[in-house]
């Protein structure tokens, strides 16, 4: 079955075929580092980690970019606002990002270009756009250039609008401008804004406006032509209708398909700084476990906004703990390998084709729910239905696998590339007392064995002893001894 995605272009469902014959490169917005991401920014990395993985499973060659916009007008507040530099607050902001991206779990960037270290792709682009017709230099001698709206017939088209019902672009000072819709591409360099703020251009000193950047970096990476741009609903004007018509202005083809996700709203609104509700991904990862913020964000449809409650992700981390509970105990029962690659096997047809569906993932985690069921009743059934259980096990972490889910991965069992030292760290502590537990219950020492139990479960490390051996977990995160 062919991969059918939704181009909010053409605001239409259709066929997706790649650019160039088993390869495919993806552009998404990364983050404007004045804060650390909350769960409203780290959807989106999710949503395209998902399809990522989706497309790698289907044997592509993914190229994902992600940008860092490290140099903006928001970042220079916060610099002036905390007394520090303003690449200070963007690198601390960053590191938060790539912290986050982890926890959760995502395969990292291809590659992930700052705006500051493109400057000079950036200043060609503009030239450009001047030499085309379509952007000019401020009047005023305020060294800004911006790009004129109304030299472009297809302005608008993205997010289908016309320009006089557009509202004005508030990115720059409107008295330089032709018209107030006009967007800056380069901002000239203000008296109290740091010099290093600032590059030299054939306009002054300067710095890139904000939508010529992406434009710049994603062409640099992907070519002038590319399959995939996507990015948060809330993107698509005026960012992405502005980077749509810079990049063809410019004589470049530009994205084949747009793709879109929809929010994280609270309250009934949307999760963002502005509105001071946002939930840091560093603070709700305090409250629940990695793994079960993921299930939470990848089990509804990518288009469809999540209302977040503290009631609804405990009830995806409910359901997601049964079905961890159900890999853990199937491979314990079979003796099945915790390798994916030694355990074989492959998705269901029905998985597959949810996922072609333009990654209708409810539809695809309905399927692993069906499995899970057929399991618990193989795994009841005993030694007689081993065979089978092996299949629906192997089938289910398959799946899982897809959604970057896999209990077994070595993400979320602490150890290998992408684990988190922390869980290997407690992983090594348990396991420890587990063996001087062991010890004094080998010696008939109860008192002791007790003891060291008693200390675990006052830690919240809960140990079942199983025919094969301790088991323990901490809130729903279950471990066999090693």
């Amino acid at each position: 079955m062919t991969l059918r995605l939704y181009d909010s272009a053409t605001t239409q469902t259709r066929d997706f075929v790649p650019l160039v014959d088993g390869q495919v490169g993806i552009y998404h917005c990364g983050l404007t580092v004045q804060g650390p991401p909350h769960l409203g920014h780290i959807r989106k990395e999710v949503v395209f980690d998902v399809l990522r993985r989706w497309l790698m499973h289907e044997g592509y060659e993914v190229t994902l970019v992600a940008n860092v916009t490290d140099i903006e007008d928001k970042i220079l507040a916060k610099g002036a606002e905390q007394d520090r530099p303003w690449w200070s607050v963007a690198y601390e902001n960053e590191r938060a990002l790539h912290a986050a991206y982890d926890v959760l779990g995502c395969l990292p960037p291809t590659y992930e270009p700052r705006a500051t270290g493109h400057v000079p792709e950036i200043i060609e682009l503009v030239e450009t756009l001047i030499a085309r017709g379509h952007a000019y230099a401020a009047p005023d001698g305020s060294g800004d250039v911006y790009f004129d709206v109304r030299s472009w017939p297809d302005y608008g088209e993205l997010s289908r609008q016309r320009i006089d019902d557009m509202r004005d672009a508030e990115d720059a000072d409107p008295r330089g401008k032709r018209d107030p819709r006009d967007f800056a591409l380069w901002k000239g360099h203000k008296e109290g804004e740091p010099e290093t703020a600032s590059w030299p251009s054939p306009w002054g000193r300067g710095r890139p406006g904000w939508h010529i950047e992406c434009s710049a970096m994603a062409t640099k990476y992907l070519g002038s032509e590319f399959d995939i741009h996507g990015g948060g609903i809330d993107l698509r004007f005026p960012h992405h209708e502005n980077e749509l018509a810079q990049a063809t202005a410019a004589g470049m083809p530009f994205a084949r398909l747009w793709m879109h996700n929809q929010m994280v709203r609270i309250g009934g609104e949307k999760m963002s700084k502005s509105v001071g509700n946002s939930l840091l991904v560093s603070e709700v990862v305090k409250r629940f476990r990695p793994v079960d913020v993921r299930y939470y964000l990848v089990a509804a449809h990518y288009r469809s906004v999540i209302d977040y409650s503290e009631e609804a992700l405990t009830d995806a981390a409910t359901t997601y703990q049964r079905i961890e509970g159900f890999v853990r105990r199937a491979t314990e029962a079979t003796g099945a390998s915790t390798d994916l690659a030694e355990l074989g096997g492959g998705v269901t047809p029905g998985f597959a084709a949810a996922m072609d569906d333009d990654l209708a993932i409810p539809t695809a985690l309905a399927q692993v729910q069906e499995l899970v069921r057929d399991g618990n009743k193989q795994l009841a059934a005993g030694e007689e239905q081993k065979y089978a259980l092996v299949s629906t096990l192997s089938a289910v972490r398959r799946m899982l696998d897809v959604l970057g889910l896999d209990p077994y991965a070595p993400h979320w069992a602490g150890a290998g590339e992408g684990g988190s030292a922390e869980r290997a760290a407690l992983g090594t502590l348990v396991d420890a007392l587990l063996e001087q537990r062991a010890q004094a219950r080998a010696d008939k020492d109860f008192a002791t064995a007790d003891r060291v139990r008693d200390q675990l479960k006052a830690a919240g490390v809960e140990v079942e002893d199983t025919p094969a051996g301790p088991r323990w977990s901490v809130g729903g995160t279950e471990r066999q001894e090693s």
